[in-house]
């Protein structure tokens, strides 16, 4: 079977995964990276058998891509997402798809015009207790779907050290993105209006102009609301990186699901933790998880010229969510989420 050959831009803390996992992967090849920084580079191409880059536009330029990774911070997806469509290549993105509703919808008729794939890693999909739960839902076991509840939220280490750029986001675009696609898989049922609240304080006090937490209240249009909650200050003594629950109740029964734990818990003289497992995790010498079969998925729906499992039109309506929720935030007032366009394609 033929090798997808691949560009990533966007060499952090989510591109070097991206690179290590299509690189061991039997259908796909690395051939080229980029980055803002050539120290950065310099580091993968010492690595791997790549090319390197500081400017995407120039690694556009070569004959030998078929699909490019958008791995920028959550800011900056869309201008090398529409040049690698308008170059035609097919493009996976980083979560959230984009920051901006408009930019969403000019992806996706780009991708229709030029023919090409959009898969957003919103890589959650993947855990097979979630899979589980969307097949429960569907299969009635729970009733109708009433209310949820979903909670991320990470110890200060993220938002001051894991990424430099938390000052150009949110704990609700960098998290809540998650799990905003996931409900709305679940439910099968479109996000139409928010609510939200959010305070800031701790990171202010440090330099890092963003919200310390946020929870927000979205109504989908089956009737059902749910809370997202959503912060990233937490004291680095928590045993986890993040301490994540979700839950829907329906008429009938309820969903309740931990990612806290994950199925280990570890003692040392230095500290108590629950390593976290299941998206990514190297195993006999190969990253396991759903976070590479997501990725194995984006292969697939090239090689088989198959709809992704998630489109750009779920990361839209995503996209659609936060931004009415970050209104809410700037307003104080309920938000009406904006609807896709009639005529904007839903398979891609």
């Amino acid at each position: 079977m033929e090798r997808i050959r691949i560009g990533v831009i966007g060499l952090g803390v989510m591109g070097k995964h991206y690179v290590k996992i299509f690189h061991e992967h039997p259908l796909a090849q690395v051939v080229a990276v980029c980055a803002r920084r050539q120290e950065q580079v310099d580091e993968f191409t010492k690595k791997y058998p790549v090319e390197g880059y500081i400017d995407h536009r120039r690694m556009l330029e070569r004959n030998d891509l078929d699909a490019v990774v958008v791995a920028t911070p959550d800011a900056h997806h869309f201008i090398p997402a529409r040049d690698a469509l308008e170059s035609g290549r097919h493009v996976l993105v980083e979560k959230p798809f984009t920051t901006s509703v408009e930019e969403a919808d000019i992806l996706i008729r780009t991708a229709q015009r030029m023919r090409k794939k959009i898969q957003v890693t919103f890589n959650h999909r993947w855990l097979s207790a979630y899979h589980q739960t969307k097949a429960a839902i569907t299969a009635g076991e729970i009733g109708v779907p009433l209310m949820g509840y979903a909670r991320k939220n990470d110890t200060i280490y993220v938002s001051t050290q894991h990424i430099n750029w938390a000052g150009n986001t949110t704990s609700a675009w960098f998290l809540s993105s998650h799990d905003i696609d996931l409900v709305r898989w679940w439910l099968d049922s479109e996000p139409i209006e928010a609510r939200a609240w959010g305070r800031k304080e701790v990171l202010v006090a440090q330099g890092i102009p963003t919200y310390d937490v946020i929870q927000a209240q979205v109504k989908f249009a089956s009737g059902a609301f749910v809370t997202f909650e959503s912060g990233w200050v937490y004291p680095n003594t928590f045993p986890s990186t993040v301490d994540s629950f979700m839950e829907v109740i329906g008429s009938k029964g309820h969903i309740h699901l931990d990612r806290k734990r994950e199925s280990i818990e570890v003692s040392s003289e230095k500290k108590f933790s629950y390593p976290k497992v299941f998206l990514n995790y190297e195993i006999f010498g190969r990253m396991r998880g759903a976070f590479p079969s997501c990725l194995e998925d984006f292969l697939y729906s090239i090689l088989n010229d198959s709809t992704p499992v998630v489109t750009g039109f779920a990361g839209r309506q995503v996209t659609a969510a936060l931004a009415a929720i970050h209104e809410s935030l700037e307003t104080g007032e309920t938000v009406r989420i904006a609807p896709p366009p009639a005529d904007l394609p839903v398979d891609i």
